[in-house]
């Protein structure tokens, strides 16, 4: 059952870390404007001639590109980090990194400097890289099996909580122009300053305990407190078990991960899935979404309130999927959820083709959006961080997040930049292309991927064993 420690531990961390990646993923959006003026100004301050629209170009597209730059980075710091700091220890650390952000973000226009904001873009970044991958880890070692993937869902629901806030608090009545910008920024410091000082107050991960620090009295203490009641016997001998037939492996490294052929099917699994993911156009969606509605005729001081209504969409989606997830399984949501968009991007195509010719097309060309929205918010955004808590055992959960989430932040990073230059080339035939990578990733999922509910660790690994070809060493009791 959910106990109350347990769901706090996940709304605090949840809120402290995922909450402010989805935040700062929208956040520059609608004061962009008066960020980039705040730039020209800025420079013919200091050099007495306007900038160049070039230059103003290349600021603009760093500032927004430092942020999946700095995930990437920070991707990479997860495994070093899990295991010496721990998981609890690693999100605590990881607080400063936003808070000083914040400062430098909040008070970039009093210091009347624009390279701090790029600066803290990275800063910002390298917490979302490390936010993005500890917390799924974190939660999933602690959550019993039969909650694991409601638990492992809710860090995707504060993302997109985190992106409705921001694009709320960024409408220009309320922080979205020139006096509120640094505010706006400045704002995702508090998350973590709450989480900086309520966190401590819970256990760490139970698994991280036993596992990696061979302390049993401290693991047996924190289940029984997230477990609420005294007898967790089973699941520390699962843990002691899942143990044994690791140490034959000791802790993995990313590179023994890739060399290792026990784990290859799970390794390529997590890529695709994680490719897939940003590979798949969501950003491409999102950023196109303002333009589909200016030419359905939406009135341009409307649509960020139509914008705010789909982020509104993508949370109450993705807490449906909370409540879903284990009673349908992880795999029929990834599944339903890459045909809704493949669907959604091939009709778009269509719509956006004949919009000219055909009035009504506009109109359907929101309702792929609105479709596409929807299939992601179930399926694709929130599982697979859930499935890679699930594929791998302790040892190499780690370095499975570590390039999980630099697969992540490297799609992410590759939309971003080619998505401007793929747009100008092919126009609404870029949805093409996300739809054949929707079909791709669909396929993979229905041959390759085993459903992992209500599943321990151990069976999980056993089904994953089979497709490796390999024998999992059972302990002998």
């Amino acid at each position: 059952k959910m106990t109350l420690p347990l769901a706090l531990v996940a709304l605090i961390s949840a809120f402290g870390s995922s909450f402010q990646y989805g935040y700062n993923v929208s956040v520059i959006n609608s004061p962009a404007p008066y960020m980039q003026d705040f730039y020209n100004r800025t420079y013919l301050d200091r050099t007495g001639v306007p900038m160049d629209r070039g230059f103003q170009t290349l600021l603009w597209s760093l500032t927004v590109s430092m942020f999946p730059l700095g995930g990437l980075f920070g991707s990479l710091m997860v495994w070093p980090m899990v295991n010496n700091c721990g998981r609890k220890g690693t999100l605590l650390i990881n607080n400063l990194f936003s808070i000083a952000a914040a400062i430098l973000m909040g008070t970039s226009e009093l210091a009347k400097t624009f390279e701090v904001i790029i600066l803290s873009r990275v800063v910002m970044g390298i917490f979302a890289g490390l936010a993005s991958n500890v917390v799924p880890m974190f939660l999933g070692e602690m959550s019993p099996k039969n909650l694991r993937g409601a638990i492992g869902v809710v860090p995707q629901l504060f993302i997109t909580i985190g992106i409705l806030a921001a694009q709320i608090l960024g409408l220009n009545s309320i922080l979205g122009n020139a006096k509120g910008w640094p505010v706006l920024l400045g704002l995702t410091g508090i998350p973590s300053l709450i989480q900086l000082l309520t966190l401590p107050f819970f256990p760490e991960s139970p698994r991280y305990l036993l596992i990696q620090k061979g302390n049993e009295e401290q693991a047996r203490r924190a289940l029984q407190r997230l477990r609420g009641w005294e007898d967790v016997d089973d699941e520390i001998q699962e843990m002691y078990q899942e143990n044994r037939s690791e140490k034959e492996e000791g802790q993995f490294s990313v590179l023994s991960l890739f060399t290792f052929r026990g784990l290859r099917w799970q390794l390529i699994s997590i890529i695709v899935m994680m490719a897939g993911q940003q590979l798949s156009g969501v950003n491409g969606v999102f950023y196109y979404a303002d333009r589909i509605f200016q030419s359905a005729g939406v009135h341009s001081s409307s649509i960020q309130y139509v914008t705010v209504s789909i982020g509104a969409i993508n949370v109450v989606m993705t807490l449906l999927a909370v409540f879903i997830v284990e009673s349908l399984g992880r795999r029929i949501l990834l599944l339903a959820g890459f045909v809704l968009c493949s669907a959604s991007c091939a009709i778009l195509t269509l719509a956006l083709n004949l919009q000219t010719t055909v009035p009504w097309m506009s109109y359907l060309s929101i309702v792929c959006v609105i479709a596409y929205i929807i299939g992601h918010a179930i399926g694709p955004s929130p599982i697979p961080a859930v499935m890679i808590t699930e594929m791998f055992l302790q040892s190499s959960r780690p370095a499975a997040f570590m390039v999980g989430g630099s697969v992540h932040w490297l799609s992410n990073f590759t939309v971003g930049l080619v998505f401007l230059y793929m747009e100008a080339g092919l126009g609404p035939y870029s949805f093409l292309i996300f739809c054949a990578i929707c079909v791709a990733t669909m396929l993979y999922i229905f041959f390759i991927v085993p459903e992992t509910k209500n599943k321990t660790f151990m069976e999980i690994n056993r089904i994953m064993a089979k497709r490796n070809k390999v024998e999992v060493q059972e302990s002998k009791e």
